[in-house]
């Protein structure tokens, strides 16, 4: 018999929920020549590597000024720290970001991110109020006050956050 979901689960699921419908909203209109279009001189964006994969452009230290993102950039981040994400909270060695390369445009990135979705959601569903209480090993490494409500309910934000981001390029893109 599954457990009931606590206040605390139920909202950060509701949460998860209503940025996912937004983010969907964008997701089903995208066009493959939507995700690398550069909307300003300087831009961060995916590039083809020697090896055949796609790398995204990356500084240890963010410039000044900050690039703008691309679409492809921001679904390759998305991917990057949603994964890490999953790893913490599934248990497993966190991937390296130079590990994470993005799919390509139009579906295999589409699949990509309903792929971390369905895992996201077992996370949701999944997790008892032991684990929501346990400290969060991601993304303050050295913070000893975040438990692991604060790492879902941050990667439900940042979802929401990266998903207006990608809406705002692509209305830009099809208004221009």
């Amino acid at each position: 018999m599954p457990v009931p979901a606590t206040a605390t689960a139920t909202l950060l699921r509701r949460q998860f929920d209503l940025t996912w419908s937004l983010f969907e909203y964008h997701l089903e209109r995208l066009a493959p020549d939507d995700f690398r279009w550069e909307p300003a001189p300087l831009c961060w964006t995916v590039r083809r590597s020697p090896d055949g994969a796609w790398r995204p452009d990356w500084a240890d230290s963010e410039p000044d000024p900050v690039p703008v993102p691309t679409i492809a950039w921001l679904t390759w981040h998305i991917g990057w720290w949603w994964g890490v994400t999953l790893d913490h909270a599934q248990g497993r060695p966190p991937r390296d970001r130079t590990s994470v390369t993005w799919p390509g445009e139009g579906a295999p990135t589409i699949a990509w991110l309903y792929d971390l979705r369905t895992q996201w959601l077992t996370v949701l569903d999944d997790v008892t109020d032991t684990e929501l209480d346990a400290p969060a090993p991601f993304p303050w490494p050295d913070a000893t006050d975040r438990t692991v409500a604060d790492m879902l309910a941050w990667a439900n934000a940042e979802l929401m956050k990266n998903a207006a981001e990608i809406g705002q390029l692509r209305m830009l893109r099809a208004a221009s």
